[in-house]
């Protein structure tokens, strides 16, 4: 048996051992956004500082301003010269558990279950996003290293701990230490398959811009009876403007929105229909059925390849029971726009407010409040380590790896980019499914094996 056979039997043979891990992980209620688990957020970051440590690698506590980050080192003396060095990235903090009345059972109480489908899963928050994909890289090291004495590359591990809260913290570590955490190649578990039998590799990332705007009309909220009619209402005018954004076919109608994006190569869109993606049962699991994009361009080219202009929230007036009949003094619309390659979020962002500024009637006046942005990602498809990365998972599932694109913002994915110049392989093993950031968040049990077995094979392939 080669090395790597007799890894893959360590795995097997060690897996309920590694997913009793992986509970121990889950039952730490390491919630970054609230500040009544800052404890257990260390906690967490000293419960993955310490099983690095166990594993082989040379590990430590690095603290921020906000959640510590842990970071490890594995560099085998033996190893060629030109072994690649790896950055691996996880992290270990959740999403709150909220509303809790809807979970089965307790978030943070883990639990493994063989449902009527006779598919084994585990049921807790973090099951998937990301302790459940954060572990099976981990458990493969481990598999390795007890095996072999040492990986067959150099692998630095980054977990952060500020991930579900926006990554306060992030931006300024990356630069106080870009000189240790660059390597050749960063890997991200924080995506999905294509289907629970396909594995896949995410190549293109949408980018994001957030925005905020205010419109203000009367000095007061006002009487509807004494004023209504007279009186400029900031709702209607809001609703118009947001009304204005697109057209009857689903354009964005914001001058200059469209700079910039270039269309799909002829052998990536036939790439992608040939995936026979499943729009009727991906928008009739949420009660839809028509795509309501780019009325020219096909569904998934709209999911993975089109901007997009969408309201998140619109508050204003009275919202409780019963009825107030008021005007109010204003309406506020928080707005996400995703992005692809070639758009200036900073370009955009002014565009709308441009948009916006160029509607207002008079009596009203319009402030902007922006929340982060982000510029979109691809991973070029000539990259020396994307067709490694992607028969090696080949070999584990026995299905042509998928190379897809995600609708979805992965900003850590831009910051390795923009801040230590390196490309990074999004490759992750949960599925839509999974119910991340929802009540009742599972991982299959399935996902976590093989997820484990194909970080393996990836590790003995980008060494070769």
């Amino acid at each position: 048996m080669s090395t790597l056979d007799n890894v893959l039997s360590q795995i097997d043979a060690n897996i309920d051992v590694s997913i009793d891990r992986l509970f121990e992980l889950i039952r730490i209620p390491s919630i970054s956004t609230d500040p009544a688990y800052r404890d257990a957020c260390i906690e967490a970051a000293e419960w993955a500082k310490n099983t690095l440590i166990e594993v082989g690698f040379n590990a430590a506590i690095r603290p921020t301003t906000g959640m510590p980050m842990v970071v490890g080192h594995h560099a085998p003396e033996n190893l060629p010269k030109d072994a690649p060095h790896l950055l691996f990235y996880g992290h270990y903090d959740v999403q709150p558990a909220d509303p809790l009345e809807m979970w089965n059972t307790p978030p943070f109480e883990p639990v493994r279950v063989t449902g009527p489908d006779n598919i084994e899963k585990i049921y807790a928050r973090g099951a998937s996003d990301d302790k459940g994909q954060l572990l099976t890289f981990v458990e493969a090291c481990r598999a390795w290293i007890e095996v072999n004495g040492h990986l067959p590359v150099k692998v630095t591990v980054l977990f952060e701990g500020e991930e579900e809260s926006g990554s306060p913290s992030l931006a300024a570590f990356l630069d106080e230490n870009a000189d240790e955490l660059s390597c050749d190649v960063a890997l991200i578990c924080d995506t999905n398959m294509w289907d629970a039998e396909t594995p896949a590799i995410t190549t293109r990332l949408r980018g994001v811009m957030h925005d905020e705007v205010t419109i203000t009309g009367p000095s007061r909220d006002l009487h509807s009876g004494l004023y209504g009619g007279v009186a400029r209402n900031p709702i209607r005018v809001l609703t118009r403007i947001v009304a204005d954004l697109h057209d009857d076919d689903g354009r964005i109608t914001i001058p200059g929105f469209y700079d910039g994006v270039k269309a799909v190569p002829p052998e990536t869109r036939a790439r992608w229909q040939g995936l026979n993606f499943p729009m009727d049962a991906f928008l009739g699991e949420v009660g839809l059925s028509v795509p309501a994009g780019e009325a020219e361009f096909p569904a998934l080219e709209q999911l993975w390849a089109r901007p997009t202009c969408d309201m998140n929230g619109i508050i204003s007036g009275y919202t409780g029971e019963g009825t107030k009949t008021v005007i109010p003094s204003e309406a506020t619309a928080k707005c996400s726009f995703r992005l692809v390659t070639g758009q200036d979020p900073l370009a955009i962002r002014k565009a709308f407010r441009d948009f916006v500024n160029d509607r207002l009637p008079s009596d009203c006046t319009a402030t902007f409040d922006g929340h982060g942005a982000g510029t979109a990602l691809e991973v070029p498809l000539d990259n020396p380590f994307l067709q490694k990365a992607a028969d090696a998972m080949s070999e584990e599932f026995g299905k042509q790896t998928v190379l897809m694109g995600n609708g979805a913002s992965i900003p850590i994915a831009t910051s390795f980019k923009e801040t230590l110049s390196m490309d990074s392989l999004l490759i992750g093993f949960a599925l839509n499914d999974d119910q991340i950031h929802s009540p009742n968040e599972k991982y299959n049990v399935a996902s976590f094996t093989r997820g484990t077995r194909s970080w393996a094979r990836i590790l003995q392939a980008l060494a070769e």
